[in-house]
């Protein structure tokens, strides 16, 4: 990991992950999480959200198949990987630069919700058959929606 931009970034998973294999087999999920501050108005005496930052991450192999059985739209994760930019030219010829996020691991925050884990097998795969992914509250489910977020 020499010279890499390494973050871990926690927010609410704006999409359900999408699932894709590679003409390799290889499994591919991405998703984009929202990660928007919260600050107190000292002034009005209440919080706010400051801007929020958008990211599309992708995570590879075994890792992805879980993720696109465990995580769904709207809930909170943590996310650790490295930073990528990228930039290229959109349908009108302007320059244009976005910032991806190779993750490295992710999971359910569980400052406001729990979840059950299923150990996969070393081999990858699921445990048993039919045995039962990883379960979380929604944020809304799990705790106050206007208390600011860890």
């Amino acid at each position: 990991m020499s010279g890499e931009t390494v973050i871990t970034i926690v927010g609410n998973l704006v999409d359900d992950p999408e699932l894709r294999w590679t003409p390799a087999g290889a499994a591919v999920a991405k998703f984009r999480v929202a990660s928007t501050p919260r600050v107190f108005d000292r002034q009005t005496n209440e919080w706010k959200d400051g801007e929020g930052l958008f990211l599309t991450c992708s995570v590879w192999r075994q890792a992805a198949e879980n993720v696109a059985e465990t995580l769904t739209r709207g809930m909170r994760v943590v996310v650790q990987g490295q930073l990528k930019q990228r930039s290229y030219e959109d349908r009108d010829q302007v320059k244009r630069t976005v910032y991806e996020l190779d993750v490295y691991e992710v999971g359910p925050s569980l400052a406001r919700a729990s979840a059950k884990v299923t150990k996969n097998p070393v081999g990858g795969g699921q445990a048993t058959a039919g045995a039962p992914p990883a379960q979380q509250q929604s944020p809304q489910q799990a705790g106050d929606s206007d208390e600011p977020p860890f």
